[in-house]
Formats: structure tokens, sequence, C-alpha cells
């Protein structure tokens, strides 16, 4: 289990236990998505508020699996947790294509010169 692995930032907000705790949850969907993760790291943090706007929470969330590290920001929500959902389903989403890829579901296209290009980066 990866869980030794996550490591949790929380920055211009105060910590809370049950944000922490749907973090977690959070991870361990992933950890179902693609079971070879080796670390994840999540930083959430709330800049201060904009004058026409409240404030806005960021999150961005590192997943490091074999041969690949996933990086997901996703920004500008005033609910940290709908920031937080949103950020996780971008990554759950980048590492379903992940696995595709690894497992061959997913093939390379042939330019016409019979050189295989790289699938298109998210």
């Amino acid at each position: 289990m990866m869980q030794s692995d996550l490591q949790i930032t929380v920055r211009d907000m105060e910590h809370s236990p049950a944000l922490e705790e749907r973090i977690r949850e959070k991870v361990k969907k992933l950890e179902q998505v693609y079971p070879r993760i080796m670390a994840c790291r999540v930083v959430l943090e709330a800049p201060h508020r904009h004058k026409h706007q409240g404030k806005h929470f960021i999150v961005r969330v590192d997943v490091t699996v074999p041969g690949k590290e996933i990086v997901v920001n996703h920004d500008h929500h005033e609910d940290a947790y709908v920031a937080l959902r949103d950020a996780f389903n971008a990554a759950r989403r980048q590492l379903e294509e992940y696995g595709r890829i690894q497992r061959g579901d997913v093939k390379n296209h042939t330019r016409e010169d019979g050189a295989a290009e790289a699938p298109a980066a998210d």
C-alpha cells in the first residue's frame, strides 16, 4: 500500500482533519484505478483574496508511478472540497490513460513517413 508515501501540505489556511481525510479517501480511489502508485503529494492552498472574487483554492496533485510523474494543477474554485474533487478527477483520468497505454490498449498513431507519434499530453 502506498499510504506511507502520501504527503499532504496545506498553505495559507487552517489545517482541517476533515479535508485531510477527504484527501486520503481520494488517494485510495486513485490506487484502485492504478495500484502501482509509488508516491503522492497533494498541496492545498488558499491564496490571498482577490479584490472582486472570494477566496479561491488551488490544488496540486503529483502522482509518481513507474516510468512517469503525473502532475495536476487545478485552481480557482471557492470550495476546497470541489477543488479537490476536480483535481483528483483529472488525476484519475490521466492514470486511466497511462494504464491503457502501458497495457497496449492505446496504439500510437503513425505518421505518413512511418515514424510513431507520441500520444498527445494532457
